[in-house]
């Protein structure tokens, strides 16, 4: 009995803790800037299959419910992620499972030459353009990482990042342990300012 009531304690605490750093991480290098235009850009996860895998779906949805309740003008879908294999890349993958399968119509651009994070950052700088505020989807570890890589590579825009809404509550509860213990692990580059939470 006290064995199964230790397991279930540390089972609960497990999930808790996954459920605080990625709430923590989601919250990390943004702000509240405002304005009517934004871009909403979703890293792709590698694909080796002819469509879009697990990880890139849920990707897409984040990204699609990350866009302005409002449909603000000038707001964009941005895909990002080069091929894997000789197939398709993983943001026209990306944009298919979109279109295709939860028939989004707004406006999306492809970014389909990167194949590191830093190269999806460098990569959709060009894209961005005139925006007012900057959203970037995926776990929120690697959004977190991605964030970092735009302050890095160009602080001016860094300061349009605003929390997109690719964590919550719950969402991949199972798992966010293993999800909180590969963060840390793919996180150890950034500096304690890049980790900051921003409330």
């Amino acid at each position: 009995m006290r064995r199964r009531t230790g397991l279930a304690i540390a089972g609960v605490t497990a999930l808790a803790w996954g459920e605080w750093l990625n709430w923590r991480w989601s919250r990390a290098l943004v702000g509240s800037s405002g304005g009517a235009s934004a871009a909403v850009v979703v890293l792709g996860y590698r694909n080796r299959q002819a469509r879009a895998n697990s990880i890139n779906r849920w990707r897409v949805r984040a990204g699609i419910r990350s866009l302005d309740a409002d449909g603000a003008h000038g707001t964009c879908l941005i895909f990002s992620g080069g091929a894997i294999s000789s197939g398709a890349t993983e943001a026209q993958l990306m944009a298919d499972y979109a279109k295709s399968v939860l028939e989004f119509d707004g406006t999306v651009l492809l970014e389909e030459q990167s194949a590191t994070t830093w190269e999806n950052i460098m990569n959709v700088i060009p894209l961005l353009g005139d925006v007012d505020r900057i959203k970037i989807v995926s776990q929120p570890a690697h959004a977190l990482k991605a964030r970092a890589y735009l302050r890095r590579q160009r602080p001016d825009l860094a300061e349009k990042l605003v929390r997109a809404d690719d964590y919550r509550p719950g969402e991949w509860m199972v798992v966010k342990p293993l999800l909180a213990l590969y963060g840390l692990w793919t996180l150890r580059g950034l500096t304690a300012d890049e980790r900051k939470v921003s409330l």
